[in-house]
């Protein structure tokens, strides 16, 4: 029974992960045409792992009407630019920070903290969780990722709406920072059996529902399935705040059942975008019309990233890390750091961080190591104030640093030598155009310097995907993480506002919706 209690909690609790259409999309990057109205309303619907080519054919099946009608009064791009490594917590943290990891540090969802000398896991499979403890992992994932981890210098969005005088809604997010005080309560069946205590006392916006834990609308009954971290429970709530005329000036809420189904049937199925799409049919229908969801609203509907095929050879497929660095001593989940420990391993997925703990070892003697390996794409550290990049197939090496004579088109400059053909970058005229990998150097500049300590940062090719000790697979399926655009790039939907961005990054969205809702729709 204890054993049976532990699995629920740990997929209950612990689930971070992590009508008619038009013939053709209109994909243009200036967003967005709009109604001409004052004070609008926000809500930003946030779809794990949704992607273009699934979210096309869904539609032109009419097997997503919700997300058609959208799409028809909108404005649509499919090149929405992720944050890196391309992991929820990582992205969640730019989407509502409107920085890169270098400003709110959260360096992915399995990260070494220096500090602390220990593993900092938000919840990254059953069998990790299980070797560093349900209870440690609760503590990191419900109270120290938004209260210690993320950084207190930055704002995210529902402080700086509340700095302004306007009132905000988290439904299902994991992050949520703000101004109010609440309290988490965490259900008897998981306190019984754990060392989680019955409440968090924590900090959020104004309105805050994060499933069982604390809820808006006391009878929303979907909390059975991971205690309420279910888009049922989220479109419920939702429709709470519309019925009631409760919703707040801005609302953010996540879709998270999409991601589960596309790392299981790999990222051409649309089963998970059906299912999100009823739960969109029952908000609009709370409207008289459908239209009238549109009146004086803006909605916004991404993804967070999208996912790539991994090969279903599970010994081509999985770059097992522990193998590949055998001659290390690998600090071992759920222990303490030893003495004789040399490395730590945290895979994310397609990326994953190596650390150097031992002074007896060399971080570029790793890294050559690996670089023989043709599944891996590249291979970063930090050195002062510079960055290296090397690879397998390509000769020399990559280095940069922040400043410089070089621009980007997000009006980044930069400072580079060597082969830029590594990270895919074509410079002509001092002007840098990216390729395979999409703004590379302010997301890689922004993971290796969201964390102190001597690192490496690998990063797979396309099909394959990094595994530790207990890491979870997916063989067969679609995985994340990498900076490469088959992880990178995600849809955007927008209606309501004529307002244009000038960048289609998720690390710009914050500062757009906090623009227009002063008044510059």
């Amino acid at each position: 029974m204890i054993i049976r209690s532990i699995i629920l909690i740990s997929i209950s609790i612990l689930v971070i992960g992590c009508a008619s259409t038009r013939n053709k999309l209109n994909e243009q990057e200036k967003l967005f045409q709009a109604h001409n109205q004052s004070s609008p309303k926000v809500v930003l619907l946030v779809i794990d792992s949704l992607m273009n080519e699934s979210l096309k054919k869904a539609i032109q099946e009419n097997n997503a009407p919700a997300l058609a009608f959208f799409l028809k009064h909108g404005q649509y791009s499919k090149e929405l630019i992720s944050s890196y490594p391309t992991m929820s917590v990582t992205i969640d943290s730019s989407l509502i920070t409107g920085t890169y990891p270098d400003k709110h540090k959260i360096p992915g969802l399995v990260w070494f903290n220096e500090d602390e000398q220990r593993i900092i896991n938000y919840g990254n499979g059953f069998f990790e969780i299980m070797k560093l403890g349900v209870s440690e992992i609760a503590e990191n994932s419900l109270y120290q990722y938004n209260n210690v981890d993320l950084n207190s210098n930055v704002r995210t969005i529902h402080e700086e709406l509340d700095n302004r005088g306007k009132q905000t809604a988290s439904i299902n997010t994991l992050i949520y920072r703000g101004n109010y005080p609440h309290t988490l309560k965490i259900p008897k069946v998981v306190t019984k059996v754990t060392d989680i205590p019955a409440e968090y006392h924590i900090e959020g916006p104004k309105m805050l529902s994060l499933g069982a834990l604390i809820r808006q609308d006391e009878n929303n009954k979907h909390i059975v399935k991971r205690l309420g971290l279910n888009d049922a429970y989220a479109a419920q709530e939702l429709k709470h705040l519309f019925v009631n005329n409760l919703l707040p000036e801005f609302t953010i809420m996540y879709f998270s059942e999409n991601d589960h189904t596309v790392h299981t049937k790999g990222p051409l199925t649309t089963k998970g975008i059906k299912k999100v799409d009823k739960h969109l049919q029952e908000v609009l229908n709370v409207f008289p019309k459908w239209e009238n969801a549109l009146d004086n609203m803006i909605w916004i509907i991404i993804g967070d990233s999208k996912q790539s095929s991994v090969k279903k050879d599970k010994k081509e497929a999985l770059i097992d890390l522990r193998k590949a660095l055998n001659d290390y001593k690998t600090l071992e989940l759920g222990e303490p750091v030893r003495q004789k420990d040399e490395i730590v391993i945290t895979a994310n997925e397609r990326m994953a961080y190596i650390y150097k703990i031992s002074k007896g070892i060399s971080i570029k003697d790793i890294a050559r190591r690996l670089q023989s390996d043709s599944r891996i794409g590249w291979i970063a550290w930090k050195e002062k104030d510079m960055i290296h990049v090397i690879s397998g197939e390509h000769e020399g090496m990559l280095t940069f640093h922040s400043g410089g004579p070089f621009s980007d088109v997000y009006n980044q400059v930069w400072s580079l030598d060597g082969n830029s053909s590594i990270l895919d970058l074509t410079i002509r005229n001092k002007q840098i155009t990216y390729g395979d990998y999409p703004d590379a150097l302010a997301r890689l500049y922004g993971a290796i310097h969201s964390q102190v300590g001597e690192f490496l940062i690998v990063d797979a090719k396309s099909g394959y995907e990094f595994i530790g000790e207990s890491s979870p697979q997916h063989s067969g399926g679609a995985a994340h993480g990498s900076m490469h655009k088959d992880d990178s790039l995600t849809p955007i939907i927008v209606t309501g506002t004529n307002k244009s961005i000038d960048q289609l990054r998720i690390v710009d969205l914050k500062n757009w919706i906090l623009d227009f809702l002063e008044g510059g729709i």
